[in-house]
């Protein structure tokens, strides 16, 4: 009896088998979705890594087949060589060294090879040669302290033999400027103040140099020298607009005022008209003219050229500081009869 069910357990299990081949799937699980495109798209990455090797492939083949014509050839192509990056700029390595101890570089950065080291000293040149070569964070004030050292060395080379020219034209340096041109004629004022204040400019240059050896040798005199050199340099941008005439009318206004009270030396009010000029004399210097959401009865008095000048832009700033100068030279080389009216 257990022989004869064993058997027909053995039938059934045969049965149900055959019955799972042959039956038709109507539905496929997820997984099974996923799996079956995960196959595809492998087979398609791997014809294509294929396809790319045997391109690679041939491609190398061609370029050496190249290589080997041009080698053969007695003239080759320009192409095998043009992959020299630094073929014009191929110096030995003590050379190299030798050249960045000249310029006070370090002859190697870390982690630097000759060829890095070779691109960085070729790079410093170049930066030589377009007249980039001012250190970073170098101010004016030191710049010009320089130019007045190689100006001296220079000049002791040379032996300093040069007389002292004058060429500004005397009939314009010395006339005294009149006030009344302000209202009636301000183009007659652009030709007075670019040479008087060239004049005291030239004046201040051959103060300088006429000061004895010991005197511009020593610090102070070096930093006097500086300040002339600097002083000219801030008043270029001003004598442009002189010669442009293209200066404002308030400005041009309170310039006309310095200049003519330092040629009368009346340096009281001249140093007057340079606070007016740089400072201004309204409440609030910075132009601030409306302070609530009301009109103000008095907020018409606040008119430009009372505004401070000397905070428009760093240009403006710098040749309004130079013209003070100017004026505390002016008063040292012409002192004034009457001792009220010197500068504070």
């Amino acid at each position: 009896m257990d022989g004869l069910l064993a058997e027909l357990a053995t039938k059934r299990k045969a049965l149900a088998a055959v019955d799972s081949d042959e039956r038709p799937k109507k539905y496929m699980r997820r997984g099974e979705l996923e799996r079956l495109r995960e196959e595809k798209e492998r087979a398609e990455r791997e014809a294509k890594a294929a396809s790319e090797r045997r391109s690679k492939g041939n491609s190398r083949r061609i370029k050496a087949a190249e290589r080997r014509r041009n080698s053969n050839s007695p003239h080759p192509s320009r192409d095998v060589e043009s992959p020299k990056p630094e073929g014009s700029f191929n110096i030995s390595p003590e050379e190299t060294v030798r050249r960045l101890r000249t310029k006070g570089q370090p002859i190697r950065l870390f982690g630097e090879t000759d060829k890095d080291r070779r691109l960085r000293l070729r790079a410093l040149e170049l930066i030589e040669e377009k007249g980039h070569d001012r250190q970073d964070g170098q101010n004016d004030f030191k710049k010009a302290l320089e130019d007045v050292e190689n100006v001296e060395r220079q000049m002791q080379a040379k032996g300093d033999s040069k007389g002292k020219k004058r060429e500004e034209s005397q009939v314009v340096t010395d006339t005294v400027l009149d006030l009344s041109l302000v209202k009636t004629d301000p183009d007659k004022l652009y030709p007075i103040i670019y040479y008087a204040l060239k004049r005291v400019l030239k004046e201040w240059e051959e103060a300088m140099d006429e000061r004895p050896e010991n005197i511009k040798r020593t610090h102070q005199g070096k930093l006097a020298a500086a300040t002339q050199v600097q002083s000219a340099e801030y008043l270029k941008p001003l004598f442009k607009q002189l010669r442009a005439r293209s200066l404002p009318a308030d400005v041009l206004a309170r310039m006309a005022e310095i200049v003519h009270f330092m040629q009368k030396r009346q340096y009281q009010k001249a140093n007057d008209a340079y606070l007016r000029l740089s400072i201004g004399n309204a409440p609030w210097p910075i132009g601030v003219t409306m302070v609530g959401i009301h009109e103000r009865s008095a907020r018409e008095k606040i008119s430009s050229d009372q505004v401070a000048h000397v905070l428009n832009d760093e240009v403006s700033r710098k040749y309004i500081q130079s013209l003070k100068r100017l004026l505390t030279f002016s008063q040292t080389k012409y002192p004034p009869e009457d001792v009220s009216q010197l500068m504070g």
